[in-house]
């Protein structure tokens, strides 16, 4: 919200300077963005009136003007088209410097003399006109020879408010100016508008076909209007200093008031309007050229003003081009109507809008201020384009207003929330000046006083007893509350012996090189089908885009544009890491917190002793087998599956006591193509989030003190045979003797049969309490021997 200081002091005028206001009014809760001068630093400009001007005898476009600056009579040589006798304009003497440190000098244009400058508005940055030069006409004839600076207040700022959704009631300078004048306890000079008596009977009838989005349609005929005619500097300027360009008288106004008062008001050209006004929804299939010249498809939330053709205007949002005024138009037909804030919200964003009206209506506006709105526009329209206004008619469905809302304030809540006991009599004044009506005082026990109010129709943020407890913080002052260390009894939290924080999750997997990122949960539902095809993830109703429309299955589609967003930056080796929820569709939403990680290029720095090879299969299976041993996982194993998303060949479940808990392999080879993440291979793992947060409990294992023994030995087996088997039929067989099992050759080929292969296996054997001997040794390699021949055919080689 941009206003201007000057018109807001003409409302409202505390005896306090610019920088103590806008502390107030960011302590109130209306933070200050920015603050900019409304025009550029110069010096020898005044107010001059041209008092003849004819055509330069030598250049066609040059005129020869004789300027009067309330003293001295000045001969300037123009170039503005728009140059006249009698014109008031900006006129800047010889030495006069203008914005860009530009100085004024005495000069000769094709052989004429010039002493000085008609300015633009451009040149003296109050604008982008630069067409032709500033035209004040009979508003500073009274003021030749004043300063410029002086005379149209130029020491003025444009003050633009960082406003919180629930605050519409202070997008006008009336609002401000109410909220100003309770923060210093100083009267609002509330500028009344008397009605305008009709003077012609022509009305156009407004039906309201659907009451509850528009309870109540102002409109008035005003025949005879002259669109040519000029909206005042003084309008223009307002309207510029609060970031608004002019248009045309009709706009200019309609603008103004919305500015003024906070309600937005809309005009149309009476004679492109058919039969009558009917506020209504959308029909299917129905469209509408808006005046900025796009093609909106309507769908049938959308609340539209129509009449016998079609839809004239989307309501609250932006006018129709057909219907527009145009630069022929005599006859228009002003609309001022109160939307529900529901009915209009997102609908700009849906269309992609955004316009003052819309950004008004969504927030609120005051459902009582429609025929002073009415009043205000009228008399200013006829004091701009003349005409005769006809009656107003309303058409109101007063069921469908906003309550009157009533609320009830604590004395004991409010002590207890601000934390400060502030005197009953000034609370009463607070809430005097904040303007609601008393309806009840009394006495409760327990509670101490209690006040019931009724919020005034511009308060539709009112709702509850913490908005009063905040309202009366905010005036009363925040600054006034002092500061306390706080002071109780802290109960311990109690930790899960074996459950890990989520940070110690965190540090380890940091520790092992990879990089944590977080991302959003909403993600592109292309990306999402790909990486879990045949799922049918959440939507959201209002997404931020179409790319992040869905909510997340899985951590792979925030994992992944995080990998692409490293090869576009040149990362050759990867690593990344998300804990996060995913959000799972059945029978009823669950969010399951999952732990995913990825692993990209490089095994390691380009170095002097490092080969340039790129991580696979194994190295991200033992990142996860380093993980789930951190995690107190003993029975780990990997299953095959049938995972569409990760490759036919690289790709398993995991199992820790015999419950899967994650998924872990290569992308699909056609999805790491169609995502373009190249052929060096993407590695991934999912692991539920339970599962990557158990911690084992400490339990204290003496070290032996006696030597270990390894035997080496090399075993045929069949294809099918795995790893896993082996291991357990040895430690099956040996029990707590084999201390550890490591396989460390794998062989096929020559001398061995086609459906076979050969192991070679170290086995270490170990006494806690004794050291072994061969006796015992050779006991354990007997039963090791035994133990692989009887339960999986394997042979000695």
């Amino acid at each position: 919200m941009k206003f201007s200081e000057a018109w807001l002091r003409e409302w409202v005028d505390p005896d306090v300077d610019r920088a103590t206001l806008l502390e107030q009014l960011t302590m109130a809760g209306l933070e200050v963005e920015s603050v900019e001068s409304v025009g550029g630093d110069c010096s020898g400009v005044v107010v001059g009136k041209v008092i003849q001007a004819s055509k330069h005898p030598d250049a066609e476009k040059l005129s020869v003007c004789q300027v009067f600056d309330g003293k001295d009579t000045f001969q300037v040589v123009c170039g503005a088209p728009n140059v006249r006798e009698g014109l008031v304009s900006a006129f800047a003497r010889v030495g006069a410097v203008l914005p860009g440190d530009f100085e004024i000098k005495k000069a000769k244009l094709r052989g004429v003399e010039s002493q000085g400058m008609l300015c633009s508005a451009a040149e003296l940055n109050l604008g982008e006109d630069a067409d032709g030069i500033l035209e004040f006409e009979d508003e500073l004839g009274d003021k030749l020879g004043s300063d410029l600076t002086t005379a149209l207040a130029l020491d003025d700022v444009t003050i633009d408010l960082d406003l919180t959704p629930n605050r519409g009631d202070c997008l006008s300078v009336r609002g401000l100016a109410r909220e100003i004048g309770v923060l210093n306890d100083v009267a609002v000079n509330h500028q009344a508008t008397a009605p305008t008596e009709a003077t012609i009977e022509s009305t156009f009838e407004v039906e309201l076909e659907d009451p509850a989005g528009c309870p109540r349609y102002l409109g008035r005929v005003i025949e005879g209007i002259d669109i040519r005619a000029r909206t005042p500097f003084w309008l223009t300027e307002r309207l510029r200093r609060c970031g608004l360009r002019s248009i045309d008288p009709v706009v200019d106004v309609t603008n103004y008031v919305m500015l003024e008062l906070g309600q937005p008001m809309h005009a149309f050209d009476l004679d492109q309007l058919d039969t009558k006004i009917v506020v209504r929804t959308a029909d299917a299939g129905e469209k509408i050229t808006l005046l900025d010249g796009q093609e909106i498809a309507l769908d049938e939330s959308t609340l539209l003003i129509t009449d016998a053709g079609g839809p004239v205007a989307i309501a609250g949002v932006m006018g129709g081009e057909r219907s527009g005024v145009q630069d022929d138009t005599q006859d228009v037909f002003l609309e001022c109507a109160y939307f529900a804030p529901l009915s209009i919200a997102g609908t700009a964003r849906r269309f992609g809008l955004h316009t003052d009206a819309s950004h008004r209506y969504e927030r609120g506006v005051d459902f009582d201020l429609q025929v002073q709105a009415m009043d205000r526009a009228t008399e200013l329209l006829l004091s701009v384009v003349g005409g005769q206004p006809g009656p107003v008619i309303e058409s109101v469905e007063a069921s469908h207003l906003p309550p009157v809302r009533r609320v009830s304030l604590r004395q004991r809540r409010l002590d207890e929330l601000l934390g400060v006991a502030i005197e009953t009599a000034e609370v009463d004044q607070l809430l005097d000046r904040l303007g609601f009506t008393l309806v009840d005082r009394s006495e409760v026990e327990g509670d101490g006083v209690v006040w019931t109010i009724e919020a005034p129709s511009h308060r539709f943020d009112i709702a509850i007893e913490a908005d009063l407890v905040e309202e009366v913080c905010r005036i009363y002052g925040y600054n006034r509350i002092p500061s306390r260390t706080p002071v109780t009894g802290l109960a311990l939290r109690p930790i899960a012996l074996e459950r890990s924080e989520h940070n110690d999750l965190k540090r380890q997997l940091a520790a092992n090189g990879f990089q944590e990122v977080i991302t959003y949960s909403f993600v592109d539902p292309k990306l999402q089908d790909l990486l879990d095809p045949g799922v049918e993830p959440l939507a959201l109703a209002n997404p931020m885009s179409s790319e992040q429309s869905v909510m997340r299955t899985n951590l792979l589609p925030g994992l992944v544009d995080g990998l692409r967003s490293n090869i576009n930056r040149q990362q050759v080796g990867v690593r990344l890491f998300e804990l996060g929820l995913c959000f799972l569709p059945g029978e009823k939403l669950e969010q399951a917190l999952l732990l995913g990680g990825l692993m990209w290029g490089r095994r390691a720095l380009e170095s002097l002793h490092a080969a340039d090879d790129s991580v696979d299969f194994f190295d991200l299976k033992g990142e996860v087998e380093r993980l789930l041993e951190w995690c107190g996982h003993k029975s780990v194993t990997y299953e095959v599956t049938d995972d569409s998303v990760l490759h036919p060949g690289q790709r398993a479940a995991i199992h820790a006591d015999g419950v899967e808990i994650g998924r872990l392999g290569r992308l699909h080879p056609e999805i790491e193509q169609r995502l373009e993440l190249g052929a060096a291979g993407t590695f991934v793992f999912e692991i539920g989030g339970d599962a990557a947060l158990t911690r084992p409990l400490r339990a204290f294992s003496e070290i032996s003190k006696f030597p270990s023994v390894r035997r080496d030995f090399a075993f045929v087996v069949q294809e099918s045979v795995s790893a896993r088997q082996v291991e357990e039929c040895l430690r099956g067989a040996l029990g707590d003797a084999l201390v550890e099992f490591r396989l460390f050759d794998l062989y096929r080929g020559k001398g061995i049969d086609s459906n076979e292969k050969s192991i070679a296996v170290g086995l270490t054997f170990q006494d806690p309490s004794a050291t072994l001997t061969e006796r015992e040794i050779s006991q354990f390699v007997e039963k090791a021997v035994t133990a692989l021949e009887r339960d999986l055919n394997a042979r000695l080689r």
